[in-house]
């Protein structure tokens, strides 16, 4: 596993730890309980970096949230819980 979720419940950003990989391109989507995506990020990490927070998503409406990440052959998918 190359990252873990600080906690499956969140406000306005989710908060990750990079626990294995090159950390080269990490991509997240965030989809609602009807698959649509309300969210994505893509970013390039360097090495060393251990934390990476998704800020700006206090926008989005409470409820159930489907979290996929990616980093290249690498996939993950989490269910989530938006609080207000």
């Amino acid at each position: 596993m190359y990252a873990k979720i600080k906690s499956t419940v969140f406000i306005d950003a989710l908060k990750f730890e990079l626990v294995a990989g090159a950390h080269a391109c990490l991509k997240a989507v965030l989809k609602d309980d009807k698959g649509s995506i309300c969210s994505t990020l893509e970013t390039n990490l360097p090495g060393e970096q251990k934390e990476l927070t998704w800020r700006g998503l206090n926008d989005l409406p409470y409820g159930v949230y489907t979290l996929e990440l990616s980093e290249g052959e690498d996939n993950l998918k989490m269910r989530l819980v938006k609080r207000i």
